[in-house]
């Protein structure tokens, strides 16, 4: 996490030819913060939709089978959405854009849409016939009349998930042409439609309303392409929607394709290897690792995802000598990284002490109590451990990806898998019964294991970079300065907690979070830490 460069705020560097290493810092700002606030934004949604869905379901048998049915068709929408198309797609077209081929550009956004329609139907078509075969291969715990309900689920939901394919080619169109705002605003119709469903057929019994609610879903995922397409088709000029194999700029795009696909084949195997280990633990684990992971989330997609997103296509577009890419590269990587940490530092701390009164604020009504709440802090903290590792890693893999090489992020997701897979089970299933506690704390093991594995990939891809491009990483002292004014923070929190009297969880989470938040600013204020006055500009902008 750590180097031994100067501390400096490396928000522009210099090419050994005297090209600028990146953009103005307010424009590559503006760029992240457009992505953050459409991420947050449709992530409020997000919390809102799942508040809703634990009203109404909670830890219960149906609320288990569709967070798991959820899991089985959204491992089609990851493998060919967002993170390979931006891995495979954005670093071909974007530098296509650069260089001012417009209308070639065009063509290869046609032939790839054109080319993952045809594979995403393909695969949704099988997916639907083999559901009863997945189910058994992901959650083999689940038995009666619970299996019978995922089967159903998924058997609606897997059409969505192929329209979410086409969702995040629009995001790869978008991102490549600095259109970040709307691909990643568009997710609040998907969630909206999902709220809807449950606010209207909510009188339903739970069984009736989990069926309806995956047609809810279906439904929003047309929105969301949708409202992306005309933008899109207005943007990419000559636009043909065929498949030309002779295509040299598609051959790259399917030659980065293969290696990322795998890539994220094995990280969600890692995903789904959890779901079924949870399976495997009392009712309720499937439903607080899926509660978790939604809080989890939010900051990886607000900072990483939002921080990432935004400087893969400039990354991309980087021109010049081998040394002079470098150099661009260094600079805009270092300076992502400290931005990344500013933000991640505080929310692992807070998911650590804070994660009962945050899990309370959010999802506690109706069927989820104070305990539901305590079992979703015990995961969320063990989240916690890798929370970094994973935002900085994110940066790095796009780093990866700027410079056309998708094998190198893939050997260490696979390592990743296989400590995630190993130490998943040993502190899921046996480690409980060795402690003598309830076997549903296992799901904390799940999540801190993950952790742990993050951190061994983490730093496999910044040492392989560093020899690639030269040092880079996050100063030590840095590093310090923030973690000892979270740690200020928390402390000052957890007073505030203890003097608090009984009161609602949301007025909670306002008397605990506020003083947390305050100290941490001002502490990294005090410490010179340059980022908070960037932050408090964004803000009152």
């Amino acid at each position: 996490m750590t180097s031994d460069r100067p501390d400096a705020d490396a928000t522009e560097a210099a090419s050994p030819g005297g090209r600028p290493a990146a953009p103005a810092p307010d424009r590559r700002s503006r760029h992240a913060f457009l992505v953050a606030a459409g991420i947050l934004l449709s992530r409020l949604a997000g919390l809102v939709r799942t508040r809703v869905f634990a009203h109404y379901f909670g830890s219960t048998d149906a609320a288990d089978a569709f967070n798991a049915a959820f899991r089985i068709p959204n491992f089609l929408q990851n493998l060919f959405g967002e993170g390979v198309l931006s891995a495979s797609f954005i670093p071909v077209y974007a530098n296509m854009l650069a260089r001012g081929d417009e209308r070639e550009a065009g063509r290869l956004a046609g032939a790839v849409v054109a080319l993952l329609t045809l594979v995403a139907s393909v695969l949704v078509l099988l997916g639907v016939l083999t559901t009863p075969w997945l189910i058994d291969a992901i959650a083999p715990g689940f038995e009666g009349e619970k299996r019978e309900l995922t089967i159903r689920l998924v058997e609606i939901l897997f059409p969505g998930a192929g329209i979410f394919v086409l969702s995040a080619w629009c995001l790869g169109v978008l991102n490549s042409h600095r259109r970040f705002f709307l691909s990643y605003i568009s997710p609040v119709l998907w969630n909206m439609a999902m709220i809807a469903t449950l606010v209207a057929f909510g009188s339903l019994g739970q069984t009736r309303l989990a069926i309806a609610l995956a047609w809810g879903s279906v439904a929003g995922a047309g929105l969301q392409f949708v409202v992306q397409l005309p933008v899109v088709l207005r943007l990419a000029r000559g636009l043909r929607f065929a498949i030309d194999l002779r295509s040299p700029h598609l051959l790259v795009v399917v030659g980065n394709f293969v290696p990322v696909f795998i890539s994220r084949g094995v990280v969600q195997i890692s995903g789904y290897v959890d779901a079924l280990l949870a399976s495997l633990l009392p009712t309720g684990a499937v439903s607080d690792l899926t509660y978790a992971q939604t809080l989890y989330l939010l900051p990886v997609s607000l900072f990483g995802m939002a921080i990432s997103a935004a400087e893969l296509p400039a990354m991309a577009s980087a021109l010049g000598s081998e040394d002079e890419i470098a150099s661009q590269l260094r600079g805009r990587l270092d300076a992502g990284l400290r931005q990344i940490a500013f933000f991640i530092v505080p929310s692992a701390v807070g998911f650590l002490a804070f994660g009962d009164v945050i899990a309370g604020a959010l999802f506690q009504s109706g069927q989820f109590t104070t305990d539901s709440a305590r079992h979703v802090w015990a995961t969320l903290a063990g989240s916690a451990v890798g929370l970094l590792a994973t935002t900085l890693g994110r940066l790095y893999s796009s780093t990866y990806y700027a410079l056309r090489d998708t094998r190198t992020p893939l050997r260490y997701a696979i390592l990743r898998v296989v400590l995630t897979t190993v130490l998943g089970y040993l502190c899921a299933i046996p480690l409980p019964v060795a402690l003598g506690i309830d076997p549903r704390w296992g799901v904390a093991g799940l999540t801190a294991s993950a952790g742990v594995a993050g951190w061994v990939e983490f730093t496999l891809l910044r040492r392989t970079l560093n020899r690639r491009i030269g040092r880079t990483g996050l100063p030590a002292s840095y590093v310090a300065r923030l973690w000892a004014s979270a740690l200020a923070g928390a402390a000052v929190g957890w007073g505030a907690r203890m003097g608090a009297p009984a009161v609602h969880p949301a007025l909670l989470a306002v008397i605990v979070l506020a003083p947390f938040g305050l100290v941490y600013l001002g502490g990294a204020s005090l410490l010179g830490v340059p980022e908070v006055r960037g932050a408090l500009r964004r803000f009152r902008r």
